[in-house]
């Protein structure tokens, strides 16, 4: 029997040290490459220089070109057996292709997160005013949710969406399959290595600042939240790390005031075990935050917020604090760095979390069983989702023919 092909299709390269969206990226791919698949990624957008050689894990790379038929010729030859796409505006720009020309491949939309609700609570946040279906409800929405209905399984990386997904859009829970961070568990040996209390110092934020939330956070800090720290801890420092350091994030380091701006961290782990206590004021957003992951898996303790903490804990206690006003924020930040009792209590927390809530053989094990039985029940799954029949229907229209259209035109 042969292995099974995947061509998954990026929105962008995968950069495991820049995002939790590129780690996650990676995930799934271990997770395929662990069933015998071949595995194709293929992207229409240009390197960077973060981005990580899926060669030397066995994975072929390939550019492909929007709005171009040469895609149709290179998939009529792959002849996948399942497509994932990389967020839903590769299912927007790709799915009719791959409907048309592999009909009988199996069609995995990865979310992500749910753009709909981080670009809506974007917007409320802008607008000062509270979020509500309202902003929920926008033309990304629209976009997104036909786009999961297209798709034959869609991931969903946190519980809070799955809900959203089924109580406010009544997508069908056979569409929809919850799949975290998939992690390996943390051991006893690994936290007796981990840098003790005593030989950290220093406040760790961290997130790609090209990711508007992040720089968001940042800005809050450096304007709200740090001078109420910094009140209490005239010595201690933030450090602030992530990756595309603009000249607008780089004119925010105050070395005089203890705010520094690191930028790119080559090792994660290494600048985490440094710190004491990491910071996550997130204000807006979705998904969830790679930084929490970061922070847990290497014994640091956290302050964030009521989004930042969304779909991470569950039922557990937090690794810290969730405050959502800045003067509590501050105080339990302090709390935090000076209580040695405290920190060790919620350092622990944090590995329980890893271990119980994003476990990579328990996650991966469902999430494979899923992709088989929908390979073999393809014909019935499809029969039964006629929302996404109509949907595919009109969107191989429309979409075909504006993209026929681009295609004449470029060539011009």
């Amino acid at each position: 029997m042969r292995n099974k092909n995947l061509l998954i299709i990026g929105f962008v390269w995968p950069e495991p040290k820049s995002s939790a969206a590129g780690s996650r990226m990676m995930q799934l791919i271990i997770a395929f490459q662990s069933q015998g698949f071949k595995i194709i990624f293929a992207s229409p957008c240009a390197k960077s220089s973060h981005a990580f050689n899926l060669e030397r894990i066995g994975v072929s790379q390939k550019s492909i070109e929007l709005n171009d038929s040469s895609f149709d010729d290179f998939i009529k030859t792959m002849h996948p057996d399942v497509v994932l796409f990389d967020r839903f505006m590769m299912e927007e720009q790709f799915g009719w292709r791959v409907a048309t020309h592999c009909p009988n491949a199996l069609r995995i939309l990865d979310t992500e997160d749910l753009h709909c609700l981080r670009k809506g609570r974007q917007q409320a946040f802008k607008d000062n005013k509270p979020f509500d279906r309202s902003y929920l409800f926008g033309d990304i929405a629209k976009r997104e949710i036909a786009s999961i209905f297209r798709s034959d399984l869609s991931l969903i990386i946190s519980e809070a969406e799955m809900d959203i997904l089924k109580n406010d859009f009544k997508v069908d829970d056979s569409l929809l399959v919850y799949l975290p961070f998939l992690l390996d568990t943390v051991s006893e040996e690994y936290i007796d290595k981990l840098s003790k209390f005593n030989s950290r110092q220093h406040f760790i934020s961290i997130g790609n600042f090209l990711h508007e939330p992040n720089y968001n956070a940042v800005i809050y800090l450096k304007e709200v939240i740090w001078p109420l720290i910094r009140t209490q801890l005239p010595q201690v420092e933030l450090h602030i790390y992530g990756a595309y350091v603009s000249q607008k994030v780089s004119q925010l380091n105050n070395a005089k005031d203890g705010f520094i701006i690191k930028g790119f961290a080559e090792n994660v782990s290494e600048v985490m075990q440094q710190s004491r206590v990491c910071l996550a004021p997130i204000r807006f957003g979705a998904g969830l935050k790679g930084k929490l992951i970061d922070a847990m898996q290497n014994g640091t303790p956290c302050v964030t917020s009521t989004i930042g903490a969304e779909g991470m804990f569950g039922n557990l206690n937090p690794n810290g604090f969730i405050e959502d006003n800045a003067q509590e924020f501050a105080n339990k930040a302090v709390l935090l760095y000076n209580k040695e009792s405290l920190w060790s209590e919620k350092q622990y927390k944090g590995f329980q979390i890893i271990n119980q809530r994003f476990n990579k053989t328990e996650h991966q094990d469902k999430f494979l069983t899923v992709v088989t039985e929908a390979i073999q029940q393809l014909n019935n799954k499809r029969l039964v989702n006629f929302t996404g029949q109509m949907l595919q229907y009109h969107t191989m229209q429309s979409t075909k023919y504006m993209s026929r259209w681009i295609e004449e035109k470029n060539r011009k």
